[in-house]
Parts: structure tokens; sequence; C-alpha cells
């Protein structure tokens, strides 16, 4: 079927300016193939940010998509609300024993609701507690834990949110430091961490909880953190009585190199969160996890009102659980985790000629995750030839046979866990090709 004879009209696509958007140019993708995206013209595009980051296997893993379908076969759905599927009790148990430390697991939707849940979990467990003055969060600047109100309060992005202010939370955001490219040093993280612990020296009477990506913030810049500065979080949240509620919706199963990125970080949370690539990408799920210090705080007679009133329609989905169960069976099945590895030293390696490039201003990398700044004259730079730059980028990829997105000037490589070496090449190959003609533009 020719795209041409789709209208199109209708769809109102996220982060775009629809004024912007050409409907002729709005491809129309039919299929999966591996790793890349198909349109309905038989062009192939490689995913460049694994599907927003959360595709593992590519589009046609067929141990996934048959369990689904042996799922809908046998129970399309069923409520959690005072019952439980067979799916769902057992991805639970699973998820315990890969997230040590952790004995409880709450399913949501996406992302944003399992945030949205961390944070009510963290303000009734204080009330539960009888501490009803514990309502206030900490957080990173730079943060961003997605796009519901509770969620833009504690990873305010000024460029994403700022029309929303007068809906927000108000919270405690502090500045967090970041690891360099070599050839642009690290950051001292002891400054960054002593502003920390004053404030909670003076508020944590006040404190619910320290809200933090796990090991990287990614939609704020792709700011990795260095050494041991997640650590000393852990241990300040641990030293004033607050809890620690990590972030790992993203960065988790992988993309930093690490299964659970918390324990690479030898940090210890009360609360985490995980989602995107939880199911491979194949349906939308997500769980907020507790230790049982945590839930049992809940627990009481029931007019005594301390149960979580919180809670989804489709929560616990069964498809979305088995699909998680085979998505986790295969990562132990090719030994993933060792490929990611393996791949980073690859796109480490491939990355080096940007920094011979005069525009690229910083390049920040890490497992199978990086972000290339591109700045002329140490401004950020925001439009080519009168486009913006990340609708420039993204215009010039797919002409290229890639789909790729930026974080406005900030280019970020962020593919499909298990991709190959030549596909990872690829996608790297074409971002400085497109690198190099901004330059040459800009002179």
């Amino acid at each position: 079927m020719n795209s041409n004879n789709l209208d199109k009209r209708y769809v109102w696509h996220p982060y775009t300016q629809m004024k912007l958007w050409n409907n002729s140019d709005n491809i129309t993708i039919q299929s999966g193939r591996s790793f890349s995206f198909v349109d309905s013209n038989e062009r192939s595009y490689l995913d460049g940010i694994s599907n927003m980051w959360c595709n593992v296997w590519g589009h046609d893993r067929t141990e996934i998509i048959d369990s689904m379908k042996n799922q809908l076969d046998t129970l399309p759905h069923s409520s959690l609300f005072g019952l439980i599927n067979e799916p769902s009790a057992k991805l639970a148990k699973r998820l315990i024993t890969i997230a040590k430390g952790m004995s409880k697991v709450f399913y949501t939707d996406n992302g944003s609701t399992a945030i949205e849940a961390a944070l009510k979990i963290a303000i009734q467990y204080w009330n539960n507690k009888g501490k009803t003055q514990k309502k206030e969060f900490i957080c990173l600047k730079n943060g961003y834990h997605g796009d519901t109100i509770g969620c833009m309060s504690i990873g305010y992005v000024d460029g994403y949110f700022s029309p929303y202010r007068s809906l927000l939370l108000k919270t405690i955001k502090v500045d967090s430091p970041t690891i360099r490219h070599e050839k642009f040093g690290q950051q001292d993280i002891e400054q960054y961490v002593d502003k920390i612990e004053n404030i909670l020296k003076r508020k944590s009477q006040k404190i619910s909880g320290m809200v933090m990506e796990s090991g990287a913030q990614i939609a704020g810049g792709v700011n990795i953190y260095p050494n041991k500065f997640q650590k000393e979080i852990s241990d300040l949240c641990k030293k004033y009585d607050i809890l620690l509620i990590l972030d790992e919706i993203a960065t988790g199963f992988g993309r930093l190199g690490n299964m659970i990125e918390y324990k690479a970080q030898r940090s210890e949370p009360d609360i985490v969160c995980f989602a995107k690539a939880l199911t491979g990408g194949y349906f939308p799920l997500a769980v907020t996890l507790t230790t049982f210090k945590i839930f049992n705080e809940f627990l009481g007679d029931y007019w005594d009102k301390r149960q979580l009133f919180h809670g989804h329609t489709f929560t616990g989905h069964p498809v979305g659980c088995t699909a998680a169960l085979t998505n986790l069976a295969l990562y132990e099945k090719v030994n993933l985790i060792r490929k990611i590895r393996i791949n980073s030293l690859v796109l480490d390696r491939l990355l080096k000629r940007f920094a011979e490039l005069d525009i690229c201003y910083d390049i920040r990398n890490k497992g199978l995750l990086c972000g290339i700044e591109l700045r002329k004259e140490n401004k950020p730079i925001k439009m080519i030839d009168k486009v913006p730059i990340g609708q420039y980028i993204a215009r010039e990829s797919l002409k290229k046979g890639v789909y790729l997105r930026t974080l406005g000037n900030i280019i970020t490589i962020i593919p499909p866990l298990a991709i190959g070496k030549e596909d990872l090449t690829k996608i790297v190959d074409t971002e400085y090709q497109i690198v190099e003609k901004i330059q040459q533009k800009i002179r």
C-alpha cells in the first residue's frame, strides 16, 4: 500500500511542532524486520533510537511474539484487583531475584505511572509512620522522569515543561556532576555531594525522598554520573533517613552495560522503577519495586486505611508479563549483557573521530548510550538551513536509511541493545556524516 493513499491528518504527534510537519513526508511504517522499520514503500530505516529507548531484540523476535500470541489465546487480560494471573506472579518473583534488596513488585503501564506510584508510596510510607511532615522531594536538575504532573515536578526540564510550571509541585532541585569525554576532563563530585548533604542536614525532617535516574540522566542531556556519586547519595539518604527512589526506566536492563544499574553503582534504593526494555519493547509494562521495610508500613486493619490507594486498569497485564518473562529468559540464553559490553568497546572506537570535529563540544558515553553535544564558539547550535537542528538531523538521517532523534543540539546514540556490530557501525557512520555536513554548513 502506498503511504500517499492513507489519510494521516488526524494524528497529533508527540513532541512535534505540527505546523512544520509535512503530511507527505510523514512516513508510514508497515512492518519491522530485524533492527529496521519498513515503510509502505518497502524502504528500510535502521532503528537508531531503539524505538524510543525500549527495543532490545529488533522488531521480529519470534520467541517474544509467539509467547504473547499464546497468552492471548489463553487469557488476554485479567485484573489484579482481588485476583492474580500466573504471568504476573512469575514475573514478580523473577524481578525480585534479579533486583537484589527488593521484596515487592507493583505493576503499572509505563515509566511515568511507575514513578507516580513511587511518589505516592513514599509519601504514604511516612504518613503511615506518623511522620506527615515528610512530604517534600529532592531531585537532580536536568533529570527526566516522565510527562505526568508528579514526574514533571521532580524531573523538570525547562525546554519541555515550562508551559506547565503552574501545575507542578514544589521540589528541591540540586546540581549533579557528569562524566566528560577524556578530551574534556572529569568533574570532581565532592562539591556536589557536599551541597546535597548541607540541604539534607537542614531539611531532613521534611524530605520524603531523593529521586534520581540511576547511572545517568538521558532526556536531560545524556549526563553520565562519575564513579561513586550515586553511592554517596545512597549513603546520605541512609544517614538522614530519606528514601532513595531510583529511576531505571531507561538505564536498567543493560543500557549502561549492567543488568541492574544500582547494583553496579553500589547504591541501595528503597524504591526502584523499571520499564522500557522490561518487555524488550514489545508491550507497555512498568514496575515499581520496594523493599519489605517499605511494604510492611502498608499493612494493617482494613479501616486503618494504610493500604496503597493506587491502581490501573491494565496493571499486571498477562500479555505484558509474558513478554517480559520471555525477554528476560533471552537475556540469559544469549548472555546479552556480555554482548552489550563488547559492543560498548566498539562504540568507544567508532566515536573517536567525532572528537576531531570542531563543533563536537563534548562526547559522553557509557554502555550503549552516547550523547554528542554540538556547539559553535561555545554556543549551542540551534538552526541549520533555517530548520531546527533536531528536525534537520532527523530528516537527513531518514534519507540515509536511519531513524534518529536528537535532544536539541545533542545527538544521541541509543541503539537496540542486541544490535550487531555492522548495524551499530552504520548508525554511527550516518551520524558522523551528518555532523560533518553541519560543520561545513556553519563555517
